[in-house]
């Protein structure tokens, strides 16, 4: 019963963030000239698939998805390649789709999809780079533990199309950017790495950044990092004077689709923020100490009630196990509320794969730490080894939903009875 309630309002998140239903409101200007529809995302597919049936006049264009992400569109091309790590599939797609928006006229329109996951789906190293040296960095950052903003900065410096360079290169076609956000704070520049949308960074902060965290990058970009080559646009730069952006659909609307429709249900909705983020495991355990005070003490909010968050939290890779960012919140999640009756939790990924497994998230009660033991998993050393995909897999608790068309990120329910 408790796990119907929070799937359906993963259901309820997810449509909310439908890119047909989101991007009919936000069509451009149409333009005196010709239609370029360009994109890159876990939504992209479905971003140009409603475009194309909305926009009711010829397009052309070239988008890039994940794997099995796809759908069939009549017009603009559908290009599947790898993420989190890019493969060669989307580097040649980001090369066709620069050469796209080459040699545009004033008439003309670039439409740009843009959704999240889009920064390993349109891999275009910089000057010096190999194709094989951005493939690391890639990797050095996913297991880095930094928040996506963070490593989209770093990843911005390195591009020769991400950091506004696309849109650069279409000038002077205007360019409308519509954008799924799956970053905190619904940044435009933020999302994907801003192919189309240039940021105000320095150099000089993204070499501290590296520094910090302890980065080991190739060496290549680390000479590109340390010269004054490949620098994005700024976002005063003429080129993008007529260009538009915006927002279309991101983790606040969605949370609050969700917080309606547990309304519905008798239950009241508590959104703690749709912007979480920080070590998966360490937002754990200050969800629970929340969950836990509202079962003991009905406060700050009294029972029955659901807790909903979104954002995007992070999972310093120290072991080998199986597992995304989801699930590794919940099994720090299930063993901060162990024995106790009454709360049960989902979290799931947005675009319905979570980390590099098959399932969307995993669901989480007070049985969940001793289940595991029952079937012979120690979940404390499996959360050692981040190795949480393999802990819920044993107790049948992953939620398996195939990809939905859409990315806002994640989505924490916590309903306590």
């Amino acid at each position: 019963m408790d796990r119907a309630l929070l799937q359906d309002l993963f259901r309820t998140a997810v449509a909310a963030a439908d890119p047909g239903r989101a991007i009919a409101a936000h069509l451009p200007e149409k333009p005196a000239g010709k239609t370029i529809v360009v994109g890159a995302g876990k939504a992209s597919a479905q971003m140009a698939r409603a475009f194309e049936q909305l926009w009711g006049e010829p397009v052309s264009g070239l988008v890039v998805t994940r794997y099995g992400h796809a759908v069939p569109t009549t017009q603009i091309e559908i290009v599947e390649a790898s993420h989190p790590v890019p493969d060669e599939s989307g580097y040649l797609a980001a090369r066709r789709m620069m050469a796209k928006v080459h040699g545009l006229s004033h008439d003309d329109l670039v439409v740009a999809l843009i959704s999240g996951g889009g920064s390993a789906l349109l891999p275009s190293p910089g000057p010096g780079l190999s194709f094989e040296d951005e493939q690391a960095v890639t990797r050095a950052l996913l297991a880095s533990g930094m928040p996506i903003g963070v490593m989209n900065l770093i990843r911005n410096e390195i591009s020769a199309i991400k950091g506004g360079r696309l849109a650069a290169l279409a000038s002077p076609a205007r360019v409308a950017t519509l954008i799924v956000s799956d970053v905190a704070g619904d940044d435009p520049a933020l999302v994907a790495s801003g192919p189309t949308v240039p940021i105000a960074s320095s150099r000089a902060e993204v070499r501290h950044l590296i520094s910090l965290h302890g980065l080991d990058l190739p060496p290549a970009a680390i000479a590109l990092l340390a010269s004054h080559d490949n620098e994005p646009p700024r976002p005063d730069d003429p080129r993008f004077a007529d260009n538009t952006v915006r927002i279309i659909a991101s983790s606040a609307l969605s949370l609050e689709a969700a917080a309606q429709h547990a309304a519905l249900r008798g239950v009241t909705a508590h959104i703690l923020s749709d912007s979480v983020e920080g070590e998966a495991r360490d937002v754990a355990q200050v969800m629970a100490a929340i969950a836990r005070e509202v079962d003991l003490r009905n406060r700050p909010f009294t029972r029955p009630a659901v807790l909903l968050s979104g954002g995007e939290t992070t999972v310093t890779v120290r072991g080998k196990g199986k597992g995304g960012r989801n699930a590794e919140f919940l099994l720090a999640f299930a063993l901060a509320i162990e024995g106790i009756d009454g709360i049960t939790a989902l979290a799931a990924d947005t675009d319905g794969i979570d980390g590099s497994e098959d399932n969307a998230g995993a669901f989480a009660d007070g049985s969940s730490a001793s289940r595991m033991r029952a079937a012979g998993i120690d979940p404390r050393s499996a959360l050692a080894n981040n190795d949480a995909w393999t802990a819920f897999h044993a107790v049948g608790d992953l939620l398996v939903t195939g990809p939905t068309g859409t990315n806002v990120n994640d989505f924490r329910a916590i309903l306590v009875r």
